[in-house]
């Protein structure tokens, strides 16, 4: 009922830029807490950023400078601008929120994952 959608992965060559975005849809009465995570082949999910209701952002010291969160609440949408991608950006990259949902007459907190995008970098 409720998800999100991640689009814009692709492959760039080093030094470039690309812009993923994540779209929720579905039963949502309020998005809270957005945020972006990665995972490389053979590695650990790493945390990119997040974003509050707000707008306040955290990032990991690996993309501080180089990677910018926005959010449209409007259209219920998070954006991660990637400038200066270096081979070991390569990941597929996850979009996260906590929502909050209703259906009938139950209000219910959500957390909630994309399916992912592929990002490549290459040298």
């Amino acid at each position: 009922q409720v998800q999100l959608v991640e689009s814009g992965g692709g492959l760039v060559q080093a030094g470039g830029s690309l812009r993923l975005s994540c779209t929720a849809s579905g039963n949502i009465f309020d998005i809270k807490d957005m945020g972006w995570y990665r995972q490389a082949p053979g590695k650990q999910r790493e945390l990119v950023g997040t974003i509050t209701s707000g707008g306040s952002t955290n990032y990991a010291d690996s993309v501080k400078g180089r990677f910018t969160m926005s959010r449209d609440n409007a259209k219920k949408t998070v954006s991660l601008q990637m400038n200066g991608l270096k081979p070991e950006d390569t990941a597929v990259y996850y979009c996260t929120a906590t929502m909050m949902s209703l259906s009938g007459d139950l209000l219910r907190e959500f957390d909630v994952w994309g399916q992912g995008t592929q990002v490549t970098v290459s040298s």
